[in-house]
């Protein structure tokens, strides 16, 4: 059942829940992925294997952690040339895209006479990428992930990705870190994962930041792990809202609103709108396009658009995006008559897709844009992975002797008055050993 839901009759328990979405699921986690973060602490490889046995292979041993050349190798065999052509493709719009962010190395600006003030731009030294796979495969995902790493200039870049039921690491996701020009990739996945990164283990190198989206699952490993390591964005469930107003197809609207739809039951899709005859077309056409999905995307989608999905009806344009910048979904999707001046009013999202020619999936695959994104309404305060996620900023600052003395007094009775008298007495006294007479 498509849930239709009018936001001007929803109770405040009602909309606080549709906001939440799957962050209420991360929260039940938390004491269960408390208790894998010990094991692997304390157990390293040994937890590792433990719980990839329990929850991908079965026969799953500590030799197959790290992912040898050969399996690189083979997997150009086994993926067919369409889908590596593809991969490339995606992979030059990609890098075109996080190349043209990149900043100088250094800048400065002199704030005033003989005051040089300025940044040196450096990489992390280390970082892991998560690389998910539940049951699908995404070397988008790789791609999304490696590009912006190796474009920043990190020198260690480790990826983490869950194996299939024989122990293997996808095929496609190993031929696109192989194109992007990673080959450090470990076998491994969930919140066994995440705590290896976090702790390091006999095999798996511990590393300065994790990025990479997720389930809940590793959501909630990250969240404890706050603090351990730097765990990037929130980037969890995936999550979409289409914005619509009179003007939208009806099929456009109802096609996108199943992209994200279909990645797993913690999704959440929603279309927005204030039309009702676009609301009720969309609803009437949705069974037919999800009964040409299959099976088990097919019970995702359901769950999905009758849970934390569905048809949201506003009382107008503005209602609208009003309630989006609450919602600051991953994805938002604008199918409105000027989908450019809807875009002024936007300020929370992920991402933002403008007209019937942008649709999701092409943005999560190769227009360039990164598709890792803020999710659970964390798009009000991170932004999209890029290489900035794989950059730190130090602070750089010269004085000659003028701007120093244009600044010693405005130091010492700013120290004085915080009552920091060391900070006062080095300058007093510096001020006496360089020859300085107030």
């Amino acid at each position: 059942m498509i849930k239709v839901r009018e936001l001007a009759q929803l109770s405040p328990e009602e909309l606080a829940a549709l906001m939440r979405r799957a962050e209420q699921d991360i929260s039940a986690l938390l004491p269960t992925a408390q208790t894998v973060i010990e094991r692997v602490r304390m157990e390293g490889d040994a937890a590792l294997v433990h719980y990839t046995r329990q929850f991908d292979a079965p026969g799953f041993g500590s030799e197959s952690l790290k992912v040898p050349p050969e399996a690189f190798e083979r997997a150009f065999e086994e993926v067919a040339p369409e889908v590596i052509t593809a991969i490339r493709h995606a992979h030059e719009n990609i890098r075109r895209f996080h190349a043209a962010a990149m900043p100088e190395k250094e800048w400065y600006i002199e704030v005033a006479p003989g005051i040089r003030a300025g940044e040196k731009i450096t990489p992390v030294a280390s970082t892991g990428l998560y690389v998910p796979r539940g049951k699908g495969s995404f070397p988008s995902v790789m791609l999304m992930l490696t590009i912006p790493a190796l474009v920043a200039g990190v020198p260690r870049i480790v990826v983490v990705t869950p194996p299939n039921a024989e122990g293997r690491a996808d095929a496609a996701s190993l031929v696109a870190a192989s194109i992007a020009g990673v080959t450090e990739v470990y076998a491994v996945g969930g919140m066994q994962a995440i705590a290896g990164l976090a702790y390091g283990t006999q095999t798996l190198p511990k590393v300065s930041k994790i990025i990479g989206p997720g389930s809940s699952y590793v959501s909630a490993a990250k969240r404890l792990l706050y603090g351990v390591v730097d765990v990037g964005l929130p980037a969890g469930p995936s999550e979409s809202i289409i914005l619509c107003d009179e003007s939208a197809d009806p099929r456009l609207a109802a096609l996108d609103l199943l992209v994200e739809a279909e990645h797993g039951p913690d999704s959440a899709a929603l279309l927005v709108t204030h039309n009702r005859e676009v609301a009720q077309e969309v609803a009437r056409l949705l069974p037919g396009y999800i009964a040409e999905l299959p099976d088990w995307r097919r019970r995702f989608v359901e769950t999905v658009l009758s849970g934390y999905g569905g048809i949201l009806i506003t009382g107008s344009v503005e209602e609208s995006i009003e309630f989006t910048n609450r919602y600051a979904p991953e994805h938002l999707e604008l199918l409105t008559r000027d989908p450019e001046a809807t875009l002024a009013g936007i300020v929370n999202a992920g991402e933002i897709l403008l007209g019937a020619y942008t649709p999701i999936p092409t943005s999560n695959y190769c227009l360039g844009l990164n598709a890792i994104l803020p999710t659970g309404g964390f798009g009000r305060s991170f932004s999209a992975v890029g290489i900035w996620d794989f950059l730190k900023r130090t602070g750089v600052g010269m004085m000659t002797r003028e701007g120093y003395n244009s600044l010693r007094k405005t130091t010492t009775a700013l120290a004085d008055y915080e009552g920091f008298p060391a900070h006062a007495m080095s300058v007093r006294k510096r001020d006496q050993i360089l020859g300085f007479e107030d």
